[in-house]
């Protein structure tokens, strides 16, 4: 393992020879963008991103308990000229580039009258499911239900075609008089018709149905609830295709997707005296290959490996990750820091990354030893870590992403700054980057030597009423009240959704 300074890593790139040439980054689109002075309401605020597997459409939820949907553009319209230039061997260049497409209201806020407790409306995780029939299926959860959404174009279906003349219409569609009875002289009495009559007669038709346009309507298919006693922190969809895992802090459950009323309990860590808990579980996915496999975090650093094959049960897990401390390096905040908020599988389920408070690292799954990388994402906050821990910015969740190549990985940090890793083997990469419309210009120099001296090319100082940045000895600045917690990398192409509060930024590369 090769764990050195600012963002060194140890070879996790799949065996190249020589690592790829660092990524220059580009600022895409932004989407809710605040103006200057502008007040964020809290109910705005993005607390989910999701890609889906074709990358063609992104998901993000927030705090008022709605999901927003956008979806990809770029492929569509250039789909012809692409085909052109081709053909001209001309170098095709684009990135991806998205479109508000819909949004509904998932959650609302709730009241558990037997146990009086208020459950708010925010959505803790989104992950997208199989689509059919050209419908788009995502689960979306807050802290104790979950539900199923289906989203499909449904035509508005509108009659035309009727024989009705504007000026004699009345307001519940029929007509004043008809022109039959406009003209009763037109009528014989022997019960023949003038050919003006029959003319007009053989003008009627019957109305027609047809589709003028569609409009995209959302619905909730499946509520599952009532499972989990604690808070829902993960959410995962099986590769099956039929069934899915949720997560709270002492339990896992297995789920169909088409039966919400009952859920397999597969992961139980609750013990028999609640005195003698000392970890919970913080995050859980499936294997995104094989459906008998998945992994779950917890808060003591460690990651479990467990096979659904081996017992219905899986209490004991088949491989455990963890990197033991360094003899004398413990210190009050050692347990608190290395609680793992957020891991994720690489594309093709060889790799494990995992981010705890201070840094990501790369895992492999036949490697139990340690990680094969290791990447600092913030060293420079140590100094300052009993700030931290008094204005609660230490227990700050902070995901974490893989290229669908698998050799870069991403993180955010505070001053809604985010970093981008190479974890090829040999690679140097660490780029820091700002969620702004220029996200270089916070760009950090890396200075393994001095890292306090980077940062204040890196910090970004926004002062919100009383609150201000701390102020180290160096001068240096940090602002613990804007932090980037959730972004998602495309699936296949160098592109990279952050959320900045309520603000979405895309950046490629």
């Amino acid at each position: 393992m090769n764990n050195g300074g600012d963002g060194s890593s140890g070879g996790g790139g799949g065996g190249l020879t020589a690592p790829p040439q660092p990524l220059e980054w580009k600022f895409s689109q932004v989407f809710g963008e605040r103006t200057a002075g502008e007040e964020v309401q809290e109910v705005d605020i993005i607390s989910a991103i999701e890609f889906d597997k074709t990358g063609d459409h992104l998901a993000t939820g927030d705090r008022g308990g709605r999901v927003v949907l956008f979806e990809r553009t770029d492929t569509k319209k250039n789909a012809g000229n692409q085909r052109e230039l081709e053909r001209m061997d001309y170098q095709v260049s684009r990135h991806p580039e998205f479109r508000y497409k819909t949004e509904f209201q998932s959650h609302e806020p709730e009241f558990d009258y037997l146990k009086s407790l208020e459950i708010e409306e925010k959505i803790n995780k989104i992950r997208w499911c199989q689509t059919a029939n050209g419908a788009l299926f995502l689960l979306s959860t807050n802290d104790k239900t979950i539900k199923f959404w289906k989203v499909q174009e449904k035509k508005i279906k509108k009659i035309c075609n009727m024989n009705i003349d504007p000026s004699r219409a009345v307001g519940n569609g029929s007509v004043a008089s008809s022109s039959i009875s406009s003209n009763p002289k037109l009528c014989l009495a022997n019960g023949g018709c003038t050919d003006k009559l029959y003319n007009n007669l053989n003008a009627l038709r019957l109305p027609t149905v047809t589709s003028h346009e569609s409009s995209l309507a959302a619905r909730c298919r499946r509520v599952y609830a009532h499972a989990h006693d604690y808070h829902i922190n993960s959410i995962s969809s099986n590769s099956d295709g039929e069934t899915f895992i949720s997560a709270d802090d002492l339990r896992i459950n297995l789920w169909n997707l088409e039966i919400s009323n009952q859920s397999f309990n597969i992961v139980d860590v609750k013990p028999t005296n609640m005195e003698e808990l000392t970890e919970v579980i913080t995050s859980a996915e499936f294997h995104p290959i094989h459906c008998n496999m998945l992994a779950y975090s917890s808060s003591k650093g460690s990651i479990r490996l467990i096979d659904l094959r081996q017992s219905a049960l899986c209490d004991s897990h088949s491989k455990l990750f963890e990197e033991h401390e360094a003899p004398g390096s413990r210190s009050f905040f050692t347990e608190i820091i290395a609680s793992l908020s957020d891991i994720k599988f690489a594309k093709d389920g060889r790799y494990i990354l995992s981010r705890d408070y201070m840094t990501l690292k790369l895992w492999d799954i036949n490697m139990d030893s340690g990680p094969v990388s290791t990447f600092q994402v913030h060293e420079y906050l140590r100094p300052k870590l009993c700030d931290l821990y008094e204005n609660d910015s230490i227990f700050d969740k902070f995901e974490c992403c893989l290229s669908g190549d698998g050799l870069r990985v991403a993180t955010g940090s505070y001053s809604n700054l985010f970093r981008v890793f190479g974890c090829a083997a040999g690679s140097t990469e660490a780029t820091t980057l700002e969620a702004s419309k220029n996200p270089m210009r916070r760009q950090a120099q890396t200075t393994p030597s001095r890292p306090s001296r980077s940062l204040s090319s890196i910090t970004r100082v926004v002062r919100r009423g009383a609150e201000s940045p701390v102020v180290d000895a160096n001068g240096n600045s940090f602002d613990f009240t804007t932090k980037l917690l959730h972004l998602a990398w495309h699936p296949t192409e160098n592109s990279i959704a952050c959320a900045a509060a309520n603000s979405l930024y895309m950046y490629y590369a």
